[in-house]
């Protein structure tokens, strides 16, 4: 048995102003152990690594983009913020590619020590202009709750402007995930977004199961991106600019 297994649960949004929105999705997502990924590439059916199949997974949609080492790039922007890296385990929570496409508005990485210690998370977040913003943040004490905060430093939705903070509430993932996103301006919340989900091993079976429950997932993900998009226009909430332009983006949060 692996480390790496699946969630199945959901994603909900709630906007709270200027007009309310609301919406809930069904989804599944990988807990990929990145030291496992060859063994899963070896003894899944219908997985693959950095290659097409029904379920796949590619280096190259993550940290550096090129398809270089995860664990590497991980390990060097630890460093590069006082994070020991003897040792360490790191893990991915991400949607897969399904028949080659994937669209990950948020995929988090978890790093372990050696006693399996929370040491380090990173949110890695993508927009649909294909940018990407990483935000770091070193974990203290053992606690099962991570509570991380910071200014917004990355254009994600044309309807929500860039002066605000994020206040994230993790769970350690273990039999149960959960995710909680509150995004706040200078009058109040603005979004509360979440995604919760239930364990299960990363099987054959249990791949092929989850891919069934929610067939052509990713593809629903953009797709769903833009219809609730175009009922926020459609509501009259102002279209905020894109200012500048990134490619690939990291700050190192306290």
């Amino acid at each position: 048995m692996t480390n790496s297994c699946i969630y199945n649960g959901s994603v909900i949004h709630k906007r709270f102003k200027p007009k309310e929105h609301f919406f809930k999705y069904k989804i599944f997502s990988l807990f990929i152990d990145l030291s496992e990924l060859n063994e899963l590439n070896d003894k899944l059916k219908f997985f693959s690594l950095n290659k097409l199949n029904l379920i796949s997974f590619y280096e190259k949609d993550h940290g550096e983009r090129d398809g270089s080492s995860l664990v590497n790039w991980v390990k060097l922007n630890l460093g590069n913020n006082n994070i020991n890296t003897e040792n360490v385990r790191i893990k991915l929570l991400c949607y897969p590619r399904i028949l080659g496409y994937v669209f990950n508005p948020l995929s988090i990485f978890f790093i372990y020590d050696k006693n399996e210690n929370l040491i380090s998370i990173l949110y890695e977040v993508k927009n649909t202009f294909g940018e990407q913003h990483t935000y770091v943040f070193k974990v203290e004490g053992n606690n099962k709750l991570i509570q991380n905060n910071c200014s917004k430093k990355f254009h994600v939705s044309p309807f929500i402007k860039m002066d605000c903070n994020y206040f994230f509430r993790v769970l350690n993932p273990a039999e149960k995930l959960s995710v909680i996103i509150d995004q706040y301006d200078n009058e109040g919340k603005i979004l509360f977004a979440s995604q919760d989900g239930i364990r299960s091993d990363l099987t054959s079976m249990n791949l092929m199961n989850s891919y069934l429950k929610h067939p052509l997932m990713t593809f629903k993900i953009i797709l769903a991106i833009h219809f609730e998009a175009f009922k926020l226009w459609a509501k009259g909430i102002k279209f905020v600019m894109k200012k500048f332009k990134i490619k690939n983006n990291i700050t190192f949060e306290s």
